[in-house]
């Protein structure tokens, strides 16, 4: 709810596609900052601590919002401030919260089930929460959706002090007490050097780039191309999230984890085609559908590449390697976000978003390139080869 609204907040205040651009970099640009430092964190500290932090600081930061906007004293300058400051929350809580699903779950083999079911309730709320903002904010303004998401952060905490601390890790992680920056050099030689995980971060930063940008530009599409309201961008938005879920369910039911590699070049080159189609279509509805099949192939890219990452990668480097799945998915879209803006100012955002489109298709096609080479490396498992070949 709070991101859609942003994002239809700013454009009413600045009607341009460049400062919507520059305001989504902002909410990322800590991600590009800090996620690694959050890995570290994760890996050093309790997982449950860091996120029951987090997670009261997002509640401050919403609250924050709510009342500037509602006092009428709301400027784009401050949304940018607020949005950087979530963004650092971000860095520190998403590499945590994702390393701890492993902790709370009992059997490893349950593990993709577990990651599929977590983004079929992180995507169920990209389905519900922009069409109730487009409505909240059609009749009750901005202020009233930040108040929503404020207070919806209290059934959050409490579900958190609700868990059993007994099969919770509360405390700090036994590890030798080695220097910060030497364990950040060591999850980054683990990443570099180990091909599979490097393959999967390098491929999640490209699409991030040049495929995630286009939500960014939803509040211009809802507006200018399609004519319409908070509730365009709602629907909108909300059919990337009826499509995520779709992806999500298809996921949870897998039986096994072979051949996601293939997988994710699929869902590649669909999601650039289906972003292409999107980007000149000038029928609602039949946009609406693309939009469908975009949310759902952007869940199998990022949450199979969750699932591979979770699954080959041991515990002591998790919280790194997955900072590092952060850093590639979140900390580059300020980079996406400004490049989205400043080409939709200059040759419009349909476009560019054209552009993107393309663009992933040829990255979805580099990657099956690489991923192939797996089966003639010799120092690769079997059990590796498994997942990304079948």
């Amino acid at each position: 709810m709070q991101t859609t609204t942003v994002g239809w907040l700013v454009y009413r205040l600045s009607h341009s596609s460049y400062i919507l651009g520059i305001t989504g970099a902002f909410g990322t640009l800590p991600i590009l900052l800090f996620s690694v430092f959050g890995g570290y964190t994760a890996d050093r500290l309790s997982r449950y601590r860091i996120i029951l932090v987090t997670q009261t600081f997002a509640m401050i930061q919403a609250f924050s919002l709510t009342f500037l906007t509602l006092s009428g004293n709301i400027k784009v300058a401050h949304i940018m401030l607020l949005s950087f400051i979530l963004g650092t929350i971000n860095a520190f809580d998403i590499p945590a919260r994702q390393s701890f699903v492993v902790n709370i779950i009992e059997k490893k083999e349950d593990l993709p089930n577990a990651i599929s079911l977590n983004s079929f309730l992180n995507n169920g709320a990209r389905l519900l929460g922009p069409s109730v903002a487009g409505v909240i904010v059609a009749y009750a303004g901005e202020g009233i959706c930040f108040l929503v998401n404020a207070l919806s952060y209290g059934a959050v905490i409490t579900a958190l002090l609700m868990m059993d601390k007994s099969k919770v890790s509360t405390e700090l992680r036994s590890e030798n007490m080695n220097s910060i920056f030497e364990k950040l050099s060591e999850g980054f030689k683990y990443v570099r050097d180990f091909i599979p995980v490097r393959t999967i971060i390098l491929y999640i930063a490209f699409f991030s780039i040049f495929g995630m940008s286009y939500g960014v530009l939803m509040p211009v599409f809802a507006k200018e191309v399609f004519k319409g309201t908070a509730r365009t961008l709602g629907f909108l938005v909300g059919g990337g999230g009826f499509g995520a879920i779709c992806g999500a369910v298809y996921l949870a039911s897998r039986k096994n984890n072979t051949g996601l590699g293939k997988t994710i070049h699929f869902a590649g080159a669909t999601f650039g085609l289906a972003l292409m189609l999107f980007s000149h279509c000038r029928t609602f509805w039949i946009a609406l559908f693309l939009l469908v099949i975009v949310g759902a192939t952007t869940v199998l890219q990022i949450v199979t590449a969750n699932i591979i990452l979770q699954t080959i990668v041991p515990d002591e480097k998790r919280g790194r390697t997955m900072s590092f799945h952060t850093l590639a998915f979140m900390g580059t879209q300020p980079i996406g976000s400004y490049i989205a803006g400043l080409l939709g100012k200059t040759i419009n955002v349909q476009n560019t978003v054209l552009i993107c489109g393309l663009l992933c298709i040829i990255g979805s096609i580099a990657f099956r390139r690489q991923y192939k080479r797996f089966s003639s490396l010799n120092k690769e498992s079997g059990f590796i080869k498994k997942i990304f070949l079948g």
